[in-house]
């Protein structure tokens, strides 16, 4: 009862597209559970799918934003990253180019605030956080996903940066998040 989906990315330059058919179900899991995952490609998130695809039975789209970081700079880049999601058990990858709405829509909109921290710094990593969200609840709606998830731990603030977003855009989108699981 697997699906199988299309690679889409849309980072510079943009991929060749590829197959990733989703790890087997179990065969009593009947009902698909189908997550968005914000994905980095780190070992967090990499072994965070992996669980949830193979332990779990969820099915992971992958999903990375461009926000301008090192990370997504090049095709090789987002390939390797790409590969690691297949790797770990997604069926489906999304690299999405949020540099143009990150800036007009959260960098702007802070800078016009004087957000600072500390008086000095800007808030780069809370001003990534609910747009990198609001890509993953559209993407979600798209995917007719019941779950969303992210790899922040509950040792800062990241998780409720996310969380927040995705529970003021759709109440009904359930948040995977293992940190709170016992197991």
């Amino acid at each position: 009862a697997s699906r199988t989906r299309r690679s889409r990315g849309s980072c510079r330059p943009a991929p060749k597209p590829r197959r990733i058919v989703a790890a087997p179900s179990t065969p009593s899991t009947r009902h698909i559970r189908t997550q968005v995952l914000a994905y980095s490609g780190g070992l967090d998130t990499s072994t965070q799918l992996a669980y949830l695809a193979h332990e779990k039975g969820y099915e992971g789209c992958a999903y990375i934003a461009d926000l301008g970081q090192d990370d997504v700079k090049d095709k090789a880049a987002i390939e390797e990253i790409r590969d690691k999601a297949q790797a770990s058990g997604a069926y489906s990858f999304e690299c999405v180019d949020l540099r143009r709405e990150f800036i007009r829509d959260y960098v702007y909109e802070c800078i016009r605030a004087n957000c600072l921290y500390e008086g000095r710094y800007l808030l780069g990593t809370s001003m990534a956080r609910p747009c990198i969200a609001k890509k993953q609840v559209e993407l979600a709606w798209r995917e007719k996903a019941e779950y969303v998830s992210h790899g922040s731990t509950g040792k800062g603030n990241d998780q409720v940066r996310f969380e927040l977003c995705y529970l003021g855009m759709d109440p009904n989108l359930k948040c995977v998040t293992l940190w709170r699981e016992p197991e």
